[in-house]
């Protein structure tokens, strides 16, 4: 038997290879990555986006998209609850989704919560329209009489003054760059991630 294998001090090269992973796949679920380990300072953090009906009263999600940490995207339309009824032409025109389109694709709001909650669960995920995202969230969980395992949080705590003064152009730059459609959920969220990588990259540090 090896020296490995007989002292349980010494892990075999894989086992150690396994053990890391692992430890990097839980600190990333439980938002512990950024904050204690600084050489992973880099890092995005969680970015969730959601399209909704319209604004103000009576608006509700239509479609619902996240990027995590290691870049992986999710994104869902939502299936109306039968007293959603608002619906403002004027967002139609920009998001481009039809209520047929949700009421034929769209998932309901159990399912969304359902991957919402183990997706993001333990993070701390942020938004650049926390005060309407927040509440559209809202109405998916009180549909499903159920409770994010999750903190929303307001993408505006993560910049300095500075970085919040070019938000808007280095995110035009990105947006142009990723060739992405806007107005969709995931995709927004992937470019607002992208956008924070930016700010703090070596290069545009010195631009700034």
């Amino acid at each position: 038997m090896s020296e490995a294998r007989s002292n349980p001090k010494i892990r075999p090269l894989d086992e150690v290879r396994h053990w890391r992973e692992a430890c990097l796949h839980v600190c990333i679920q439980t938002g512990l990555l950024m904050s204690h380990y600084p050489a992973f300072a880099n890092l995005p953090p969680a970015i969730l986006d959601i399209e909704a009906s319209g604004f103000g009263l009576g608006s509700y999600p239509i479609e619902v998209g996240f990027v995590q940490p290691d870049g992986q995207t999710w994104c869902s339309l939502v299936k109306p609850e039968p007293d959603w009824q608002h619906w403002d032409p004027n967002a139609a025109a920009v998001h481009h989704i039809t209520r047929e389109q949700l009421a034929q694709h769209g998932r309901d709001v159990h399912a969304i919560v359902d991957v919402l909650n183990e997706r993001l669960r333990g993070m701390t995920v942020y938004s650049d329209a926390w005060a309407h995202d927040y509440t559209w969230l809202n109405r998916i969980y009180e549909s499903a009489d159920r409770s994010p395992t999750f903190k929303l949080d307001n993408l505006r705590a993560l910049l300095t003054d500075a970085e919040a003064a070019c938000w808007h152009d280095v995110k035009r730059r990105v947006a142009l760059s990723l060739g992405l459609a806007r107005h969709r959920a995931s995709a927004d969220a992937r470019i607002l991630q992208q956008t924070l990588l930016s700010l703090r990259s070596p290069a545009q540090k010195a631009v700034a």
